[in-house]
């Protein structure tokens, strides 16, 4: 019996579609069965976003997710926060990063500003019907409280930026153009039969090299108007990769068949995005520096000095979630404080030592809220303004409140329970008078001069000698005509007069 042999060809067809058959056929997503997490990027563009978005996609990553989808539904934000998040994104290797603007009762259905930048970070987009992306130009807010466009610099540092994320994901770079700089005139042309979009300057250019081939359809984005597209335009034009209204067609569209983790961000999240907001940042700046006032000016730690702990704790400690406070900023903080007691305790009279405190108080505040000491773009340099403006109101509105509590705190009935009301008729230094139980005693009655700020504690001149002294319940400016009243041991409590005084027992 011959034995049966199998024709060349038949075999190499065999193994041909085989090793073809080993790869996805092309067009086709393929098929990853990780886990899908959706991650919500939702309202302004803040800081502690950005802080939520590193957090949970680290998370995912960690977890071995296939996709991480970034739910998108914002009007834009702050630059600087876009620009990071874009950077995270655009970094992430080891999972497809999808950029989702979906539609619902609770979405705007917009990714606009800021929120194009990081949709353009993504390698994939997807959009629900009703929705659109673009309208991306870096804007201010002016001092009538409307939107203004930033410098040509800052315009051309983002432009550079869309472009360059549109490039690297395979994203139209000329709509990425279009949608920050309205100098930029984008067109719909054909050109061998094939439409695509071009800015005014390329379809030039195209004409020059081809001339007859090329075909003007219409204008997407005129000149002066920034360029904003429908879902159907971003799928039209390929920037998106198709329309999906839900969630289940979004993970069809993707491939995607492990099990979706859909976060929502924690009460922590909140409170976080709370405590870091402008208002409440310079408001927690000036309930620390009054209760530090009042703490340093009564006896032992209380009340003052556990709002005084609490507010800077939320001023630094929210900061520091946001990775934007380190050592530096709490060295400058602790130096201040040491500087401004240094000026109450040791050196009466306020004068460069206090001064100096202050300065370096607000630059540690200034410096926990950016992650910069230094600007070096556009950006920096209008944040680290933002930054100086809340600092300087909760400064300017916390002297105001250390002034006020200064002159008229002794005589508010709201702060009895922080003042001593039982009579004392002896100290471990002499009886309240002092009479004969210290070499001050002699002093009580005698009139006198303040040489310094008496806050309460001063200096004065007395019988031609000069004396550490205490204004009784009241702010002293140098100068002014004083009393002694009574010697506690070694302490000379003293008093403003009025020229005529009766009530004065001897003079100076």
């Amino acid at each position: 019996m011959r034995a049966s042999t199998v024709p060349p060809f038949a075999l190499a067809a065999f193994f041909a579609v085989l090793f073809l058959g080993s790869f996805p056929v092309c067009g086709e997503e393929t098929v990853r069965t990780g886990e899908t997490w959706i991650v919500p990027i939702r309202g302004d563009i803040e800081p502690s976003i950005a802080a939520f978005v590193r957090r949970e996609s680290r998370r995912a990553l960690a977890s071995g997710a296939s996709f991480l989808v970034y739910d998108i539904d914002t009007f834009g934000g702050r630059v600087d926060t876009a620009l990071q998040i874009s950077s995270f994104i655009g970094s992430v290797k080891d999972a497809v990063t999808v950029a989702w603007v979906r539609s619902g009762p609770e979405s705007m259905g917009v990714s606009w500003s800021a929120g194009a930048l990081i949709a353009l970070s993504c390698s994939r987009i997807y959009m629900a019907n009703g929705t659109s992306m673009g309208a991306a130009a870096p804007v201010t807010i002016g001092a009538d409280g409307k939107s203004e466009p930033l410098g040509e610099k800052t315009v051309s540092a983002v432009r550079s930026q869309m472009a360059a994320l549109a490039e690297k994901n395979g994203h139209p770079a000329s709509i990425a153009l279009a949608m920050v700089d309205q100098d930029v005139e984008l067109w719909e042309i054909e050109i061998a039969g094939v439409t695509k979009l071009a800015t005014l300057g390329e379809l030039e250019l195209l004409e020059k090299e081809k001339p007859g081939e090329v075909k003007r359809l219409s204008i997407v984005s005129a000149k002066g108007k920034l360029l904003a597209l429908t879902a159907g335009e971003a799928l039209r034009y390929g920037l998106s990769r198709g329309i999906a209204d839900d969630l289940p067609t979004l993970l069809q569209s993707l491939g995607a068949e492990g099990e979706v983790v859909e976060l929502i961000p924690s009460f922590a999240d909140r409170a976080v995005a709370f405590l870091t907001s402008a208002p409440v940042q310079a408001l927690l700046i000036l309930l620390g520096l009054v209760a530090l006032f009042m703490e340093i000016n009564t006896p032992g730690f209380g009340i003052p000095g556990a709002i005084a702990l609490i507010a800077f704790l939320g001023v630094f400690g929210a900061n520091a979630l946001l990775g934007s406070v380190g050592s530096l900023e709490l060295i400058l903080f602790l130096f201040g404080i040491g500087l401004l007691a240094v000026e109450i305790f040791v050196i009466p009279g306020f004068g460069l030592t206090g001064v100096s405190g202050l300065v370096l108080i607000g630059a540690s505040l200034v410096f926990s809220m950016q992650d910069f000491v230094v600007p070096t773009f556009p950006w920096q340099w209008e944040l680290l303004g933002r930054n100086l403006l809340v600092v300087a109101l909760g400064l300017i509105a916390a002297t105001a409140g250390i002034a006020f509590l200064a002159l008229a705190g002794p005589r508010l009935r709201m702060f009895d329970r922080l003042t001593l009301k039982s009579a004392i008729t002896g100290t471990a230094g002499g009886s309240d008078t002092g009479e004969g139980e210290s070499e001050y005693g002699k002093l009580v009655g005698s009139r006198g001069v303040s040489t310094t700020t008496l806050r309460p504690s001063g200096k004065a001149e007395i019988g031609g000698r000069e004396y550490v002294v205490e204004a009784d319940g009241q702010f002293v400016q140098p100068e002014s005509p004083i009393v002694v009243e009574r010697v506690l041991g070694n302490r000379i409590i003293v008093r403003t007069v009025a020229a005529g005084d009766d009530k004065i027992k001897g003079g100076s």
